[in-house]
């Protein structure tokens, strides 16, 4: 199987070259990055911060998931004293958003 695939995929991935199909167009071949056109500026160009802090916020508030996941698979072998901790992570975790809404950290204007 292993020597059938050493021989097989390199020949698919050459005869893809031959018999794909190729465009010369100059609007296609345009690198796209997320929907934002490449310009033609230095390498160095930051990006506004607010970006990597809504992607930092939305990371902390989607791991809140992975936490409640098993906690609710197993809430009734954990009795109420499980579902008060998870009612006082939910409270930090509002506390949290509030802190950031406050802060005017989500507003882009």
């Amino acid at each position: 199987m292993i020597v059938i695939l050493v021989i097989l995929l390199p020949l698919l991935f050459h005869l893809s070259k031959f018999f794909g199909v190729s465009s010369d167009n100059v609007r296609k071949n345009e690198p796209i990055e997320g929907g934002i056109r490449l310009t033609h500026k230095d390498a160095f160009h930051g990006f506004n911060v607010k970006f990597f802090l809504v992607g930092i916020i939305f990371l902390i508030f989607d791991v809140e998931v992975l936490f409640m996941f098993p906690w609710a698979l197993n809430l009734r072998e954990l009795g109420f004293f499980a579902l008060m901790e998870m009612f006082t992570f939910l409270g930090l975790l509002l506390g949290g958003l509030i802190y950031v809404y406050k802060s005017g950290v989500l507003k882009w204007m």
